[in-house]
């Protein structure tokens, strides 16, 4: 009873946590692992409860993503299912005991990406503004300064490179898709958070498929924090416009993650 109740105020928070402003795999994924779940499996089964939310997020800027124009939707869908497969594949591979020792650093990637996510966006905004002001646009400079031009094929890249990230762990990718599509060049939040629960769906999909078919998904466990996810993130969804102080929470969600990833790396 004690470790359902755990699974259920973790699901619960993470989903009101990501509904607010993301962060909620460093409450559901240790919650798992604290209910006795082996680490890899604990991944894999947050991933699955995360999912839900994802869809919802998804549909509910679903005018958002019908009206971009600034990726075509087949690339980010060849490049999202492209990484994920790879993501997901390489976690398959990776032995428990190599896993564990990696934990730690993932959290505290997870966590530096959540923590800096905003200020890369406004250095890209920054650089945006300067490229335009001498002429040059945001795809040129890049080009200049790497030798060749920012165009389809390394937008495809980093698309892949980040999904491939959250195929094989789901916490922070949320940030890292964020602040892919602000270094490609996109400027509409609206678009940018549309697109990366467009991507978020497909990743998490296609990893979730992957690791039923082994058998990695602990079903009673994830089953339960996806339910307790999906109210959270109900209920966070409605709280999230009274809250005029995000800092704070976001704050908060830091010192959890550089909590989890000093316990993780303890234990």
């Amino acid at each position: 009873m004690a470790t359902y109740l755990l699974l259920i105020l973790a699901g619960f928070a993470a989903g009101a946590l990501n509904a607010v402003a993301g962060g909620g795999t460093f409450l559901s994924f240790p919650a798992l692992v604290f209910a006795g779940v082996p680490p890899i499996m604990a991944n894999a089964s947050a991933t699955l409860a995360a999912l839900p939310g994802y869809v919802a997020s998804a549909y509910a800027f679903r005018d958002d993503i019908r009206a971009t124009r600034s990726l075509p939707l087949p690339v980010i869908f060849a490049a999202s299912i492209l990484g994920s497969i790879v993501g997901a594949c390489l976690l398959l591979l990776t032995p428990n005991e190599t896993f564990n020792r990696i934990v730690p650093w993932l959290l505290g990637f997870a966590t530096l990406a959540f923590a800096l996510g905003p200020r890369l966006r406004r250095l890209s905004a920054k650089g945006r503004k300067a490229d335009r002001s001498s002429g040059q646009s945001f795809g040129q400079s890049f080009g200049q300064s790497f030798g060749q031009s920012f165009g389809l094929t390394a937008t495809t890249a980093i698309l892949t490179l980040v999904t491939a990230y959250g195929g094989y762990f789901n916490g922070g990718v949320g940030i890292l898709l964020l602040a892919s599509f602000s270094l490609i060049g996109l400027t509409n939040l609206a678009e940018m958070n549309g697109l990366k629960n467009l991507v978020s769906v497909i990743l998490s999909g296609v990893s979730v498929v992957i690791y039923t078919s082994v058998g990695l998904i602990a079903w009673k466990e994830a089953l339960v924090v996806a339910l307790a996810c999906s109210l959270g993130g109900y209920v966070g969804g409605r709280l999230s416009r009274r809250i005029t102080r995000q800092d704070h929470l976001k704050t908060f969600i830091v010192a959890t993650g550089l909590g989890m990833t000093l316990i993780f790396a303890l234990r």
